[in-house]
């Protein structure tokens, strides 16, 4: 149980919140939510005690094993999958101690230290990391690079998977799925909802926090307060408070206006239906959605294009990869005003390439990519970030797109996505990750595109901006192609759904949730096949094997065996006890220090005897599991 009493955290003379008083218990999936920078990450570094309360108190249970992703991975030499195993720490101990113990040979010490790393599941620890790592998007090739050689999206994957690795009480995740696919997220998402300790989860992904949490803490106002539910309960209970407020009617009218436009538009397609079935769901909530969030800091939309020409870009029997490597072949797409594409597809599909080829930012290795004159592509990558100007400001990046508008309209656009007063005028160069992607966004939005290719747009985006660039999406007039691991995003703004996989681009005929039926599918698929193919192990090699798991069981009959010797040894002892407490003699007053003696010593046997036979009881079943 973790209790937060009237605490209050600053930074600076900045109060992050204060006056807050909740309760998180054994087991409880709990949200953080609340804009950038309104105080998450603090509570979090308070949990691992690297920060100090500066009002009230905090308290937890004495030894916990608190466990948290690293922010920045060591560039070691040591394969991947034992920097994963790291992760469980008390499995390391052990092991760095059976190695003294091998060293000084202590048989004794061996067998109690294997029998200890059993209990803990450590002769399984290689394959629980295999498993973790498979989930995030590791290949088994993978398992064995050094972690040197991965980038530093990956390598943050490969923190995610130690942290996961520790069999800890508590598990703190701090955006856990800004470098994952959408597969990955799925993964992630199911291996958390049956998580057996207590999970304290910061995330602005809607569908990840309303499957898995049980509790939200959102901040706002400098006040951090608990909701029981998950962020859909969290959203209404929220609006319940807002409904009376006349403007957060008017835009509850304006969201529900985009959904249904979708709904009318489509629930009479046969090949629409799941689709339009899905928006109706949402529309069901839009209501109260839309309430919650009705004081966002963000307002923006897209301008009609000034021009629309049909197709506005198509593929023709493009080959798409790198050098000799074609991950994608034969593609064809045609994309018309209007179409509302989602990409879906396994991790090193192709789904990232296909956006970069669409963009022109990467040629194909054969086919022919043909645009229309008037095409004006709006392209959004995570790269983008990094070509923005770190010594200018945001308003300076307006200017030098329209060195015509005047500073005040400029000023006016860049409020509608939170640059306030003289943050327009700052530095991007300290800008959060957060605040860079919006920049690029609002760069974006003001070009007029008729064509948006957006790669994982929601990255470092809080809910409130996802929700507005949500909502600005769905009233856009040109074309969309995005990919994301943001399912709410793709439910909202995509009626049209691709797989890429197998080296193909094929249509999807469903929705997320058979998206998600297709995933567990394909993995059952390459389970068996992985299965079938595995090399035959011959009559030499296994005559080997077996020896070489009898050599590593030694330990454990080593140990067997002293347990016998030590029970048969307090047997007698026991025996001969028995024998002269039976003498009436003993019983004497001039015996009576003797009789004293003798039961003391009886007592000391009787306990010596039960634990060398549990001792020897569970060698024995530590043999039969091992065999």
């Amino acid at each position: 149980m973790l209790n937060f009493k009237n605490i209050a955290l600053r930074r600076g003379v900045r109060v992050l919140f204060a006056n807050s008083t909740f309760t998180i218990h054994k087991g409880q999936n709990v949200g953080f939510t609340g804009a950038n920078g309104a105080g998450k990450s603090s509570l979090f570094a308070l949990v691992k005690n690297e920060l100090h309360l500066d009002e009230g108190n905090f308290s937890m249970p004495p030894n916990l094993e608190i466990a948290h992703v690293a922010q920045e991975t060591p560039a070691v030499a040591s394969s991947a999958i034992d920097y994963v195993i790291d992760g469980d720490q008390e499995l390391r101990r052990l092991q760095e101690q059976l190695k003294l113990a091998e060293a000084a040979d202590n048989g004794l010490k061996q067998a109690e230290l294997h029998a200890a790393i059993d209990i803990i599941g450590g002769y399984t620890a290689q394959a629980r990391a295999s498993r973790l790592m498979n989930g995030l998007g590791f290949s088994a090739d993978q398992e064995h690079n050094a972690v040197s050689s991965f980038s530093g999206g990956w390598r943050m994957r490969l923190n995610l998977a130690q942290a996961l690795m520790c069999r800890s009480d508590v598990l703190l995740l701090d955006e856990p799925t800004n470098h994952l696919d959408l597969d990955a997220v799925i993964w992630l998402q199911d291996w958390l909802c049956i998580y057996p300790g207590t999970l304290m989860l910061i995330s602005h992904d809607r569908d990840f926090l309303d499957t898995i949490t049980d509790h939200i803490v959102h901040i706002e106002q400098n006040k951090a307060e608990i909701y029981t539910g998950n962020y859909s309960a969290f959203e209404k209970m929220r609006a319940e408070k807002l409904a009376q407020q006349q403007s957060a009617y008017q835009k509850q009218q304006r969201e529900i206006a985009h959904i249904q436009s979708f709904v009318d538009r489509f629930k009479a397609q046969a090949t629409k239906a799941r689709q339009a079935q899905s928006r109706i769901k949402a529309l069901e909530r839009m209501e109260l959605i839309a309430m919650a969030h009705v004081d966002s800091p963000f307002d923006f939309s897209f301008a009609k294009p000034e021009k629309m020409p049909n197709p506005l870009l198509s593929l023709d029997k493009v080959d798409i990869g790198y050098g000799s490597s074609c991950v994608i072949k034969r593609a064809g797409i045609s994309i018309s005003p209007g179409d509302r594409i989602g990409l879906l597809g396994p991790n090193g599909a192709g789904k990232s390439s296909l956006i970069k080829v669409l963009a022109g930012d990467m040629l194909p290795l054969s086919g022919k990519r043909q645009e229309a004159d008037a095409l004006k592509i709006g392209y959004f990558a995570q790269h983008q970030l990094e070509q923005l100007q770190l010594d200018e400001s945001p308003l300076w990046h307006l200017q030098k797109l329209d060195k015509q508008a005047t500073e005040k309209d400029l000023r006016s656009f860049l409020g509608g996505f939170d640059f306030q007063g003289d943050k327009v005028l700052d530095a991007v160069k300290p800008f959060s990750g957060g605040e860079k992607a919006r920049l690029v966004l609002a760069l974006l939005v003001y070009q007029n595109p008729n064509l948006l290719l957006l790669d994982e747009p929601t990255n470092h985006l809080d809910l409130e901006m996802r929700h507005a660039l949500s909502v600005a999406l769905q009233d856009y007039q040109g074309a969309i192609v995005v990919v994301s691991h943001d399912r709410h995003l793709l439910r909202s703004v995509t009626d049209q759904l691709l797989l890429v996989a197998g080296g193909k681009v094929q249509p999807f005929d469903g929705d997320l949730d058979d998206y998600r039926l297709w995933l567990t599918e394909q993995k059952r698929v390459d389970d068996k096949t992985a299965t079938e193919t595995a090399p035959v192990v011959s009559r030499k090699d296994q005559r080997k094997l077996d020896a070489d798991r009898r050599q590593k069981h030694k330990p454990l009959f080593d140990a067997l065996k002293k347990a016998e010797i030590a029970v048969e040894k307090y047997h007698n002892e026991q025996r001969q006890l028995e024998h002269q407490l039976a003498d009436p003699d003993i019983y004497a007053e001039s015996e009576k220090v003797r009789l004293k003696q003798l039961l003391e010593k009886k007592v000391q046997v009787d306990k010596a005897l039960d634990e060398a036979e549990t001792a020897w009881m569970e060698a024995e079943e530590k043999i039969e599991s091992a065999e």
